[in-house]
This record gives C-alpha cells, sequence and structure tokens, in this order.
C-alpha cells in the first residue's frame, strides 16, 4: 500500500470496451489503474457492429488504429434497411464532418472476442495492472464513500483493495451496481428479447455496402444480419417479451429457423448457409431485457459506465458507443478529481447529465423508427391498440407506452408536450425513410434528418478531439452551469467568463 493509504488511484470492474477504455485513459495521465476483470480473454461477447466515433475517435485516443486496421475486420459505410413502407432495401452511408469525409466516415463490424483483446492488451501496454479471472464481489465502504472492492482472486481467495476511485464497467450483469443506490428501472415498451446464432456461407449485400449492417423488419420485430468475416455471419431476431414463451416451448434452433422462415430477405440470405455448431459461436443464444437505465450512475468515490448504467435496443448500434464514451467522459472526471483541479460532486455531476443527454437522444430516436415499423400485424403497433386514449396517431400512444422508462426525461410523461417538442423531427426523419426507392440499396441521406444529427453529434466531436490531438469544438457547456472539456480532452474545466450558459 502506498503511503496516501491507496493501493491504487483507479480500480475498473469490467474489462469489455467500456472498462478498457476509461482505465487507459486514466493511466496514460500518470495514474495508477487496477483493472478486474473475472472471465479469461478472448471470451465471447454480442455487439459486433460499431459507429465511426468509437473507431475513429476512442480507438484513436487509445492509439490501437493501426491494429485495428490490420486486424481485417469488415468495413461498414452504415446501414441498410428493409424498414418502414419502402419495399425495397434502402441505404445511409456515414457522412461525418468533411474533413473526416475520406478516413472517418466508415466503422467496422467486429469479433468482439477480437477487437476486445485489442483493447485490454493496449490497456497493459499503457501501463493498466489487468488481472483476469479475478470475479468482484462487494466495495469497500469507508465514511459513505466507495474507497475499493473486494474480490475472489485467481486461486478464489478473497481480497481486497482499496482505491480513491471505483468504476463499475461490468455490463448488465454487473454484482455491484446496486451499491451505486437507487434502481435499475426497465423499459415498459423497449423490453425485448434477442435470439440470435452464427451463419457460415450467407450472402452479402452487393458492393459497396457489403460490409453493411443489414436491419430487416417483419411482422413479429425485426432481425440484423452483421457480417463478421467474408463467410461469417452474426444473425438475430429482435423480439416482443411474448416471444419468449415460444423459445421455451421449443428449442432455440428451431424456433431461430421459424423466425427466418418467417422473413423473407432474411431467409433468402441464408438460403445456402449453415450454422455453426461448434466452438464460441456455437450456441443459439438469447438475452432479454434490452434496455434499461438506472436511477443514479455515481456516488462519492464511484461511477457506473457502460451497459452497468443504462443500455438501449440496437437497431442503431449504440452499445459499444454509449459503452466508451460514457468511458471518456468517466475518465475525464476521475483525472480532473486526481488532479485536484475540480470538486467531486461537479465533475461526476458533469459525466451523468452527459451520458444521460447521449442515451436520451437515442432513446428518441429509436422512438421515432420504430414507430415507422409500418407492418400492421407488428408489435411495434400494439401501442395504439394497447392505448386506452383515443390520441389522434400511432405515435402519439407510442410515446405515451414507451414513455417515461427509459431517459427519464420529464417531456416524455406526456405525449403530447413530447410531441410539440420533438414532432417536427419526427416528421422529419420519417420522410427520409418513407421516400420510395427507386432500386435497392439505393442511399437514403438519413444523416440529413436533425435527429440523427444530434445523435451523431458527440461522436463527431470525439473524432474532432481524435484527430486534432485537443478539443477544438466544444467550448461552450451543455447545460446551464455546466463544464467544458479541457484542451486535451481529458479533463474538465470550467468554461470561459463569457460562455457560463449552455
Amino acid at each position: 500500500m502506498n503511503n496516501d493509504g491507496y493501493d491504487y488511484d483507479l480500480i475498473v470492474v469490467g474489462g469489455g470496451p467500456a472498462g478498457s477504455t476509461a482505465a487507459t485513459l486514466v493511466a496514460m495521465q500518470g495514474h495508477r489503474v487496477l483493472l478486474l476483470e473475472k472471465e479469461t480473454f478472448p471470451r465471447y461477447q454480442i455487439g459486433e457492429s460499431l459507429l465511426p466515433s468509437t473507431i475513429h475517435g476512442i480507438c484513436r485516443l487509445l492509439g490501437v488504429s493501426d491494429e485495428l486496421a490490420r486486424a481485417g475486420f469488415p468495413v461498414k459505410r452504415g446501414g441498410t434497411f428493409r424498414w418502414g413502407r419502402n419495399p425495397e432495401p434502402w441505404t445511409f452511408a456515414f457522412a461525418i464532418s468533411p474533413r473526416f469525409a475520406s478516413g472517418g466516415a466508415t466503422a467496422y463490424q467486429v469479433e468482439r472476442m477480437k477487437f476486445d483483446q485489442i483493447l485490454l492488451d493496449n490497456a497493459r501496454r499503457k501501463g493498466v495492472t489487468v488481472r483476469e479471472r479475478c470475479a468482484v464481489v462487494d466495495v469497500v465502504e469507508e465514511a459513505e464513500r466507495v474507497a475499493g472492492v473486494r474480490f475472489d482472486d485467481e486461486g478464489g481467495d478473497r481480497r481486497t483493495v482499496r482505491a480513491r476511485y471505483v468504476i463499475d464497467a461490468s455490463g448488465h450483469r454487473s454484482r455491484i451496481h446496486q451499491r451505486i443506490g437507487g434502481d435499475r428501472h426497465y423499459s415498459d415498451y423497449f423490453r425485448n428479447l434477442a435470439l440470435f446464432g452464427y451463419f457460415e456461407g450467407g450472402k452479402r449485400l452487393p458492393a459497396p455496402n457489403s460490409g453493411n449492417i443489414l436491419a430487416v423488419a417483419f411482422p413479429s420485430g425485426w432481425f440484423w444480419y452483421i457480417p463478421l468475416s467474408d463467410t461469417l455471419t452474426s444473425v438475430g431476431a429482435v423480439l416482443r417479451p411474448e416471444a419468449l414463451d415460444r423459445v421455451r416451448e421449443g428449442d432455440r434452433e428451431t424456433v431461430l429457423r421459424q423466425l427466418i422462415s418467417e422473413c423473407p430477405m432474411i431467409a433468402d440470405y441464408l438460403a445456402e448457409a449453415t450454422r455453426v455448431q461448434s466452438g464460441p459461436y456455437g450456441d443459439v443464444r438469447v438475452r432479454k431485457d434490452y434496455s434499461y437505465i438506472h436511477d443514479t450512475f455515481s456516488r462519492p468515490g464511484m461511477l457506473l459506465v457502460g451497459d452497468a448504467a443504462c443500455f438501449i435496443d440496437p437497431v442503431f448500434s449504440s452499445g459499444v458507443h454509449l459503452a466508451t464514451f460514457s468511458a471518456l467522459l468517466a475518465a475525464r472526471s476521475v483525472n480532473t478529481c486526481l488532479a485536484g483541479e475540480l470538486d467531486e460532486a461537479s465533475v461526476f455531476e458533469e459525466y451523468e447529465a452527459r451520458y444521460r443527454r447521449e442515451y436520451s437522444l437515442f432513446h428518441d430516436f429509436l422512438v421515432a423508427f420504430y414507430d415507422m415499423h409500418q407492418d400492421e400485424d407488428s408489435y411495434f403497433w400494439t401501442a395504439k391498440r394497447l392505448s386506452d386514449d383515443d390520441v389522434a396517431s400511432a405515435v402519439e400512444a407510442f410515446v405515451q407506452l414507451v414513455g417515461g422508462g427509459g431517459s427519464q426525461d420529464h417531456a416524455l410523461l406526456d405525449a403530447d408536450s413530447y410531441l410539440r417538442v420533438r414532432g417536427e423531427a419526427f416528421r422529419e426523419l420519417a420522410d427520409v425513410v418513407q421516400e420510395p426507392v427507386s432500386e435497392t440499396g439505393e442511399d437514403r441521406d438519413l444523416l440529413g434528418a436533425s435527429m440523427l444529427k444530434e445523435v451523431l453529434k458527440e461522436g463527431v466531436r470525439m473524432q474532432t478531439q481524435a484527430a486534432l490531438g485537443r478539443n477544438a469544438d466544444e467550448l461552450r457547456p451543455v447545460r446551464p452551469g455546466g463544464l467544458v472539456p479541457s484542451e486535451d480532452g481529458m479533463h474538465w474545466r470550467l468554461p470561459d467568463p463569457g460562455h457560463r450558459d449552455a
């Protein structure tokens, strides 16, 4: 133990993208960081489709861009959707700031075992002490403050280690997230389940979109179709909770095959494919309770990061973005506290406000996007039938049903007020999506819609910081009394006197 009474400045629980990112960005500032991971890497994980902000923002800040380029992951230039009234699939391409038009408007489809290993190995190289096969079982509390963790080490012995700060980045199965206080709230409507497996030999979209994620709506929900290599494809159905009974009645393999047969486009793409039967991709898996958010993301000495704090339905591939974005915000907060620059309460408040804001933007986008799932037999339209109110439109019923579960934005509790604020953005997005398609795969200017511009705004800022090596475009706080990033983007600071208001 060091003279300050702490073994480390920061303990990070969980070695996925959120944990490895937060640990690395704090260690790069010269601080003592311990990362505890309960499994042995490489390990299986879902969440394979990434956004440009992670690749060209976070990964560049971490110094792994070249390694990712050498990994041979399929390049994703956008997304292709069979969604809305259009009978033919349509595509959007990432259109980031013009300064990144050549190199920053793409992402990767990744095998998470490989991607997460790259990030964790990089954390080691950057000075993080990484211990695998160490399961954290509780936090250490001192004077109502989190001051460390208790964990079972590689040999099964119970250990206690102290630190100034603890970050829980251990995902939706976190064993310690409840120690933050409050409860985890699941969305009343986005409480879906996913049934998914892996296939060899599936078709690919025509070039240049062969690396895109394909999302196809069908009456029971929607399918993802993600190319992970020239031959390997991740295929999953996102379904209403009632479908769990269907899974229980039959084996998962049979149910997945039945669902595929109900979605002609996916059935065609898999017509000559075979499901992987062995190894880490050999199981047909289920994940439940897709969308949730915790009452609070922080307490003295501790932060929830990534899926430990919240998660949203993955139709726009937001999972790793939200995880790594929150890790950057958390690292700024911890770095600022360790440097003695600002008080803990204000930087933790900044962290939570910004992460909730980003989550809310994705939540709003999903409300709008799911309302355009036009099949009248679809469960997305059951909101209209379930509503007790004689509302004017399905979207109002949908908002009332989705309502307060997700972002905790009070506007969402009242569909009328919510639509007054967001209605124009909803209509703008609908106009883009519902425009007739003249040919399969035709590009849509989806990113021209104001709602999606808002969704990608923070990602563009991350890319700007990574490309320029400094914070160049965020000088005003995002909320009254808020903070702004430092010049290097690794701390928080007070805004300049002329920029105190959001």
